[in-house]
């Protein structure tokens, strides 16, 4: 996904647009205002409805159709999301927000579930949403008069739609409905990231299968779609295999402490700044004022900086004052979320006073993902052994 911004709320959950979905809008209104004729035709024989197509398919109403058909899709797919999010929320999982993209519609969950009901009702629970929308779709058809042929389509290619929905969900090819459900079930007898691994294979499979069938009948939505589940797949089994290394590891264990942290005073002045970095070789930096941190400088944030404006500029002037941190006793799972979630390259680890207690930057959990996969491969020892707190 790519820039995405908030457009409202359901029960709580923002709802955003990603830009993408403002570029494939038109290209689905116009996909199925070409298409009015044939649809017709085919909602016809599925539904037994009776619609005129010649009407349906003159003028500026198959385009009005179009559009209005699109938007209600992209509101089922939210329908599905939410009806996964609710779920979720029932369980006592958090979720950051729903997402409308591309290729549908993303639920963002806090925190991956890892009970086997829990993850299996919440995806199922999307599927069973775009059925009940598709069946409410088709009972308002029912009674409508014929002369409102534009309404019965509508909700009739509503109804198709939000059914296809959700069995193409089902497929169990992860990260889908489908694989999730399949990966719940893996995890009743099998460790979490195995079940996971075991699905991602599987979902690679279909991906390769759905993918071929694409090219076979020129569909780049398919062909998309194929691409979408092979590499988020992936994606996923690579974070749940990096997340079980570092369960029940506490961050303390992982961080550079306090008193080894190097930082740069606020009033460094900018010009000096890359002096600095040479001296200490990092790339980012706490900065202090008063013997307290007010922020965080990184090369990123002096190379954002006009070359005219650095001879008059302190750290202080440049640096990020959103400090993204995690307590110091929390598993160092929580600073691995924490830095992919919010693309950064370090955290600061509190005590239970809200003091500096140290530092995990993306080099640290590196580090350790390698010293306890050593551990795990060639010493036969439990992951956590050693690392207690």
């Amino acid at each position: 996904m790519f820039k995405s911004f908030r457009v409202g709320s359901l029960f709580g959950i923002p709802i955003k647009l990603d830009i993408t979905l403002l570029i494939v809008l038109p290209v689905f209104a116009w996909l199925i205002g070409t298409q009015v004729g044939e649809l017709v035709a085919v909602l016809n024989t599925v539904l037994g409805t009776t619609m005129d197509p010649a009407p349906l398919a003159a003028g500026p109403v198959p385009w009005v159709l179009g559009a209005v058909a699109a938007v209600g899709l992209f509101v089922g797919v939210t329908l599905h999301e939410l009806g996964h999010s609710l779920v979720a929320i029932r369980y006592g999982y958090e979720i950051d927000s729903i997402t409308l993209w591309l290729l549908g519609g993303v639920a963002q969950f806090t925190e991956q579930p890892r009970v086997w009901y829990h993850e299996f009702w919440i995806a199922i629970a999307g599927p069973i949403v775009s059925i009940a929308v598709g069946l409410a779709c088709y009972l308002a058809i029912l009674p409508l008069p014929a002369q409102l042929d534009a309404a019965i389509f509508v909700l009739a290619y509503l109804a198709v739609l939000n059914v296809v929905l959700a069995v193409f969900n089902m497929i169990p090819a992860f990260p889908l409905d489908g694989g999730r459900v399949l990966r719940s079930l893996f995890s009743r007898t099998q460790p979490f990231p195995e079940a996971t691994l075991r699905a991602v294979r599987i979902g690679k499979f279909f991906a390769v299968l759905l993918g071929i069938f694409g090219l076979l009948v020129f569909n780049i939505f398919l062909i998309a779609i194929a691409f979408f589940i092979y590499i988020v797949g992936a994606a996923e089994g690579r974070q749940t295999v990096l997340t079980s290394v570092f369960d029940d590891i506490p961050a303390s264990r992982v961080m550079t402490p306090a008193d080894e942290v190097v930082t740069v005073p606020a009033e460094l002045p900018l010009s000096e700044f890359l002096d600095f970095v040479m001296e200490h070789r990092h790339s980012g930096y706490p900065v202090v004022r008063h013997g307290d941190i007010v922020g965080v400088v990184t090369l990123e944030d002096f190379r954002e900086t006009p070359p005219d404006r650095r001879a008059e500029r302190t750290v202080a002037d440049v640096m990020t004052t959103d400090l993204k941190t995690v307590a110091y006793d929390t598993d160092s799972t929580e600073a691995l979320n924490e830095i992919a979630r919010n693309d950064v390259g370090r955290v600061l680890v509190m005590d239970d006073l809200g003091e500096f207690a140290g530092l995990i930057t993306r080099t640290d959990l590196v580090r350790a993902f390698e010293i306890q996969r050593e551990r795990q491969l060639y010493a036969g020892i439990p992951a956590t052994e050693g690392w207690a707190r």
